[in-house]
Formats: structure tokens, sequence, C-alpha cells
């Protein structure tokens, strides 16, 4: 049982008069989590409290920076076993996916302890008498709102970035896992200068109330309605808004593709993290060539997954991380079947404790099907059937989101079509997941705005000055 404290102005243990929320495991309902919520004046203070210490913290010379943000990750990789079983307790993820969830936040920590002193301005060219340059500042008071899907590594981006560009941040994790974001707190702080970092903890009305705020960014990685809402929040007060928001995103299987191979690839797409992945693949539309090889190849994969408790060794498939969450995921494939889908595998809410829900395959879907439409967020591959490329192209281009797609074809002239054409930050060809180290993308439309990671996002949360000087009364230095 976690016991979790928030950090304000650098001291432990302050706030949470707004009351009590008790965090259950999705496996078993056991109680994992105790967690102090804030109240809006608490949110306040803390605000005020971080614009006392932005100055000083601003001045500090970027290789200090930096050098903290590697003791920084030092303390993260010490405390990884202990932060991964916090995640699987409060959200369900199987062990190993929450200790590669660790390891990748601490690589980004220290991707950026080691890019952001590399970075700076350039000079202008102007009258030979006078200075004109370019220089990045920290842009002041940072609002970090984080997701339970993936919190450290999400949460590691984010501050990491902020931190070592010399801005201040008020860290509020999800309300699903805040005794994760209370351990990486923890072990941020024990590197930093008090009052750089503070931890607030609540429901959405902290996190709605943080939004509200005179701060200068307001970071979130989350859902698309709550980022809509944080970026009415901040129009009113004029601060900048980075949102990594929801997602639908499509799987292309081409004519000509092992459906064999091409199942695999859509089962680890669809299912891994039950789901519950930003870019997860959520909605496939496969060639009537290959389409029948392939939907039972897949069929065979989700039957075979092993479920269980995200602690058990061995586990592919853990419980969703609540109830509320699984009840909306098996609402939208009860509403595809009323409207004449068939469930193939899964598609049934399982006797017994905590949030599971199967790996379930659907066929006989419309483009036009909500819950192709729509963000799940579980393990539910929906499958439309198309008779060419170009309507499969057609048919991901057209949705309100713009996160990420994947391409499966052996056609590289369809690959180059792809990427060109598809309206998404990312285009991955002929793998789910993967990419280089670095990598940046801009979500488009209800999938959010600004760089989320990447060097790039080191850019976002500075702001860009330019300055000029000359000599005084037109003469010499």
């Amino acid at each position: 049982m976690y016991t979790v404290a928030q950090l304000v102005g650098g001291v432990w243990g302050a706030g949470g008069d707004g009351g009590e929320l008790v965090v259950r495991d999705p496996a078993d309902d056991t109680p994992v989590s105790t967690v102090p919520v804030a109240t809006a004046d608490e949110v306040g203070k803390a605000t005020q409290a971080a614009r006392n210490v932005a100055a000083q913290w601003a001045a500090t010379a970027p290789a200090e920076r930096a050098a903290a943000l590697h003791r920084a990750a030092d303390a993260v990789a010490a405390v990884t076993e202990e932060l991964a079983a916090a995640v699987t307790a409060e959200m369900g993820k199987p062990l190993a996916d929450a200790r590669g969830g660790v390891e990748a936040g601490i690589g980004t920590l220290r991707q950026y302890a080691e890019l952001a002193p590399l970075r700076g301005g350039r000079t202008l060219n102007g009258d030979t008498d006078a200075l004109d340059f370019l220089t990045p500042q920290p842009r002041g008071v940072v609002a970090a709102i984080t997701p339970w899907n993936d919190p450290v590594a999400v949460s590691c981006g984010l501050l990491g970035a902020a931190l070592v560009t010399g801005n201040v941040v008020l860290y509020k994790p999800s309300e699903r896992t805040p005794a994760t974001g209370w351990l990486l707190a923890r072990a941020l702080d024990q590197a930093l200068p008090a009052g750089v970092l503070s931890l607030l903890t609540g429901g959405p009305e902290v996190g709605a109330a943080l939004a509200a705020q005179e701060v200068d960014v307001v970071a979130h990685v989350g859902s698309t309605a709550a980022g809509r809402a944080i970026a009415a929040a901040a129009a009113r007060t004029g601060a900048k808004v980075l949102l990594e928001n929801g997602g639908s995103d499509p799987l292309i299987v081409d004519a000509g593709v092992d459906p064999q191979w091409a199942a695999e690839q859509a089962a680890l797409g669809a299912f891994a993290n039950a789901g519950q992945i930003c870019v997860a693949v959520e909605r496939l539309y496969v060639h009537r060539e290959v389409a029948d090889d392939f939907v039972s190849a897949l069929v065979r994969r989700a039957e075979a997954l092993r479920v269980g408790p995200g602690r058990d060794p061995g586990t592919e498939l853990g419980p969703l991380v609540d109830r509320r969450h699984r009840d909306h995921v098996h609402g939208q494939v009860a509403a595809a079947v009323a409207d004449g889908a068939r469930v193939l595998v899964g598609g049934e809410v399982p006797d017994g404790p905590g949030a599971f829900y199967p790996a379930t395959v659907v066929t006989d879907c419309r483009h036009d099907t909500p819950l192709v439409r729509e963000e799940t967020f579980g393990p539910v591959a929906p499958v439309v059937v198309v008779d060419s490329f170009d309507e499969a192209l057609r048919c991901a281009a057209d949705s309100p989101y713009g996160l990420a797609a994947t391409v499966l074809t052996t056609s590289m002239s369809h690959a180059q079509r792809a990427w060109r054409e598809l309206p998404v930050g990312t285009v991955k060809v002929n793998a789910v997941f993967g990419g280089a180290p670095g990598g940046a993308a801009h979500p488009r439309r209800a999938s959010g705005q600004g760089f989320g990671y990447g060097p790039e996002l080191l850019d976002e949360f500075t702001a860009t000055k330019a300055v000029h000087i000359e000599a005084p009364g037109g003469g010499h230095w």
C-alpha cells in the first residue's frame, strides 16, 4: 500500500485538504494507493511558490542543469524495480513492459541532459557596428499533466525537457497512477534544488485548476476531451499549450503481404498493454485478397495470448486500467455488434474480480462504424475489408484524429504514397512499433499540437528572443 504525499515549494507532505482518493489494483480490486487531493487554493499557492524560484533556476548554467538531470536519471534508475511494480499495481501493465517504460524514461532523461547544453541561438548579419542574435530562454513555469498508460516514460519526457531548459515544473500525474508519479518525483527531487519541481495530486478537478493558473506552458498527454478543456483554459491565460491527445490509428494490410506475419504485427499493435497505448492499432483496413487468411491468423494469436495479472511472469494481456474503462470498451464492441458486426473471438466481459477484457477481433465492420471511427483504447481489433490500396488509404486518412498510422506492404510505391499522403504525425511501414532514437512528430487534428518527444521538445519549452545591440550615440564600442 502506497501513501502518497504532495511536494510544494520544496516541502513534502504539503496540502491535500481536498480529501483523499484510493486507487485499486485493476487485477483484483485490492487497494493500492491512498492519495491526497489538492484544493484549488493549494494549486494557486503551489503556482506562486514555483514562480518565486523560477528566475533562480533559469539563471543556472545550462551545463549545471544538465548535470542535475543526469543525477536525476541515476536516482530514477536506482528505483527502477519499485517504479515498475507501482505501474503494474496501479494500472495493470505486465511487469516486463512496466520495467521497459521506466528504462525508456531514464534514457530520455539522459538524452535531454546531453542535448540541452548544445542547443543555442544564432547570430544574424546586421550592421557591422552592431550585434544581432537570437537566443532561447526558459518560458518560466510549466504545468505537466501526464497520463496513466505509460506514466514513467511520458513523464520523464515532459519533465526532463522542461527542467533542463530552465523551467520550473508543477507535475500532476494521472489520478489512476499517482503512486508512480510520487515515486518518480521523489527520485527527481533528490537531484534538483528545492522548489524546482512540485507534485500535485488528485482527480480531473486538480488538473483543471492547474490549467487555469497563470503558468507559461501547459503540457498534457491524455484524452482529446481533456486536451480541449485544457486548451480552452489556457486561451484565457495566454499559456502555451502542448497536447498529445487521443487517436484512432489505422493499420493498412496491403495485397501481397504474408498474412501470418501481418497478423502478428496487428496483434502486437492492437493488444500490447491491453490496447492502452497512444499509438495502438485501433482500426484495420485489410485487402480482400489476404483478408480471410489474415483474420484467421489474427484470431489464433488473440486466442493464444496469456491473460493474467500484470505481476505474474509470462502475462501478455493484463487488465484494463479500471472497470469504468472496461465498460467503455465493451460498450463500443456491443454497439458494433448491434449494428451488424461479428465478434470472432473475445467481446465478452469475464466473470471474476478485476477489469480484465479479452483480446477481441471484430469483422464485418464498416468504415463509419463508431468502433472504427472513435478511439477505443482497449484490446479490440475491428477489421474493415477493402478492395484496393486506394480505398484503404482513403479510409485511413478519413479521421478526426492524426496521431500515427502503419502500412504493411511489399510495394515501395505504396509505401511512398502512404507516408506522403496520410495526414498523421508518424507513419510506420512494415512495423507497428519502432523507430530511431530522437524521433519527433506533430500530432494533427484532434490528436493534439506541438512536439511531444525528441530533441524538438526542448525548443517547445523555450522562447526565442531577438537581441540588437549598438554602440551608444551611433559611435563605436
